[in-house]
């Protein structure tokens, strides 16, 4: 599924519907460059799973919990990671185990620990509009803007 967004707050509105949808133990494998909107998304995601706070990036943190809502929300960050083993290492199968939804920027980095991920791939086509384009879970013919 493909979609087009032409701002910020239409990004994050994408986000939320498909928080609103997604089961526990999704896992989102986001890619796309340097201020494509990962970010922006995952802010409408933690909205759409109930979650009213702010919303960081986890860049210097690795990963960014954020309980209260429907689901957790975990938002990981794997910039710095050079590989899978690395993600191990941080308690990765601990996070997959508590049922929430884990997001994952950077997957590139540990591609291989993400099988059975739900692909977020978002692209800038200019300044403020994105393709956003969303693969592999039975539950995103549910999701409705």
């Amino acid at each position: 599924m493909t979609y087009i967004t032409n701002s910020p707050a239409e990004t994050e509105a994408l986000g939320e519907a498909l928080g609103k949808i997604l089961p526990a133990g999704t896992v989102l494998a986001y890619f796309g460059d340097l201020g494509a909107g990962k970010t922006a998304f995952t802010r409408g995601l933690a909205r759409g799973l109930g979650y009213q706070d702010a919303v960081t990036s986890p860049t210097y943190t690795i990963v960014n919990e954020y309980l209260g809502g429907r689901l957790p929300l975990f938002h990981f960050d794997m910039y710095r990671l050079r590989s899978a083993e690395d993600l191990w290492d941080i308690g990765w199968e601990d996070y997959l185990d508590r049922g929430g939804v884990c997001a994952v920027e950077w997957s590139e980095n540990v591609r291989e620990a993400l099988e059975g991920a739900v692909t977020v791939d978002i692209q800038r086509l200019s300044e403020n509009s994105r393709r956003i384009t969303l693969e592999g879970g039975d539950f995103l013919a549910d999701l409705r803007l």
